[in-house]
């Protein structure tokens, strides 16, 4: 059996992270779905920054950005060539609005695709938050001898939690 291509809607929301309780899209991703260099697409934000309150995108840490980094393969840190400035990250509000920033064809078209992407991320939440509240209802309908089925139901449909690797030297007091 072949494999098949992640549709542009899937490749899209694999992109999409959480920062700050929110699922967003970094400025490096975007610039390179919209087929743009970062800094020119940070140049038109700014060119139309009162489009852009701090609800539709932010700034992110110092520590942000290196937690980031560490959980995936991205530039290089500042001091050693890469970003000369913090990345910005825009909720699906802020992506809406760049619509109206960036008006080329590809731009509508991606645009497209990434709020697609947004509501398939929610409505994979919103299953999730559903089955959840059905297992709730069931553990409280049924007495303590199912108690270790729920839990183990509760294991399987937790989110998968990869433990971070600490690297570098540890220094002992």
């Amino acid at each position: 059996m072949m494999p098949t291509n992640p549709s542009p809607t899937d490749r899209i929301s694999n992109r999409i992270v959480s920062l700050r309780g929110q699922k967003v899209l970094l400025d490096a991703t975007l610039a390179a779905l919209y087929g743009v260099r970062t800094k020119a697409l940070n140049q038109a934000v700014r060119r139309n920054r009162t489009r852009f309150p701090a609800d539709f995108m932010f700034r992110l840490t110092a520590r942000e950005e290196t937690i980031l980094r560490s959980q995936s393969v991205t530039s290089s840190p500042r001091r050693q060539g890469g970003r000369r400035s913090l990345p910005y990250a825009f909720t699906e509000q802020g992506v809406a609005m760049l619509s109206s920033v960036l008006r080329s064809p590809r731009a509508i078209a991606v645009n497209i695709e990434i709020m697609r992407a947004f509501v398939r991320v929610r409505v994979a939440l919103g299953a999730h938050a559903e089955l959840a509240a059905k297992v709730d209802a069931l553990e409280q309908k049924y007495d303590a001898q199912f108690g270790s089925v729920f839990r183990a139901i509760r294991q399987l449909i937790a989110p998968a939690r990869t433990p971070q690797r600490q690297i570098g030297f540890r220094r002992h007091d």
